[in-house]
């Protein structure tokens, strides 16, 4: 079997586990957007879900939300993990989008990574799920399964994004990125893991990986 052909079943049961996948973080807009991945760092996506009414109920656009302090937004974070320095960009991107961008958030990856506490990875998802443009997010997660099932021997998320970009066509990085999240947290997690009863680690598991 080639490697397109492995890709190309992984895709094919991917799919059909998960043919529409919908963003796990709530939210109405790319404001909120963003501020639900910034907060989702070292964060369960559960957790930030049972987080963000309580903060965009005061404020869901960057006008109200600069009328809270730090030390505000902080303590409705807190269970988020990081509040300190979530806070702090939170409050300091909203100025800026109000200062540069009127109130709106950008749609390049450029100005989207120059704020506050967003990096690549967030900057990413706000790409794709919001403006529909070309990227493949990865976390820690995508990262294990991609080299877990041999589509990268890179050792950095910055490797797996470019093997995972290069293997998979363009058409799907948004869809398959998702559908990999959802497939990890049924079939494929990090700890109790039977690789022999996963849909993809039955077929394609590395080698040096089985028990």
């Amino acid at each position: 079997m080639t490697k397109a052909e492995k890709v190309s079943d992984i895709l094919n049961i991917l799919d059909k586990h998960f043919p529409k996948p919908e963003v796990p973080l709530h939210h109405k807009d790319a404001y909120t957007l963003l501020i639900s991945v910034l907060l989702s760092a070292q964060c369960t996506d559960e957790r930030v879900n049972k987080t963000t009414p309580s903060l965009f109920k005061m404020a869901d656009n960057p006008y109200d939300m600069i009328k809270l302090s730090v030390e505000e937004i902080r303590e409705i974070i807190k269970p988020c993990g990081l509040s300190p320095m979530k806070s702090k960009g939170i409050h300091g991107l909203s100025q800026i989008l109000i200062d540069r961008y009127n109130g709106e958030v950008p749609n390049t990856f450029e100005a989207l990574e120059s704020l506050p506490a967003v990096g690549h990875k967030t900057a990413s998802v706000v790409m794709t799920q919001w403006f529909n443009i070309p990227a493949f997010p990865v976390d820690t997660h995508i990262h294990r399964l991609a080299y877990r099932w041999g589509l990268t021997n890179g050792k950095s998320v910055e490797q797996t994004e470019k093997d995972l970009k290069r293997l998979i066509p363009e058409s799907k990085w948004n869809v398959a990125h998702l559908q990999i999240i959802y497939f990890g947290r049924a079939f494929c997690p990090a700890r109790g893991h039977i690789w022999t009863e996963c849909p993809i680690c039955s077929k394609y598991m590395r080698k040096d990986l089985r028990d």
